[in-house]
């Protein structure tokens, strides 16, 4: 990830927004919210029972079961962006496009 495109070396005059950067930041914004809304409901429906106790608190059990489907959740994100990355530098098609 490029966090907004902190990377880069090019910039605006200053004064003036950079429309380029700014559109990549909110593409970013965007995937970054994705992938939070993604993992929320995957391990909620994981983890957290239906049937809610009278505590609004999560139980032991289900903040170990939470970390852990997190965990493995960014586990695979990062394991399918090394097989991606790798796919583009050899220059095959990826996912068939």
């Amino acid at each position: 990830m490029s966090f907004f495109g902190a990377g880069r070396s090019q910039s605006a005059p200053q004064g003036q927004v950079d429309q380029g950067r700014l559109v990549e930041a909110q593409m970013e914004l965007e995937m970054v919210s994705d992938l939070f809304n993604r993992i929320v409901s995957s391990c909620h429906a994981k983890c957290i029972s239906s049937r809610y106790a009278e505590s609004p608190e999560l139980n032991k059990g289900e903040g170990v079961c939470i970390d852990r489907c997190v965990a493995k959740y960014f586990a695979a994100n990062e394991k399918v962006q090394t097989v991606l990355q790798a796919a583009q530098k050899a220059g095959g098609n990826v996912g068939g496009f």
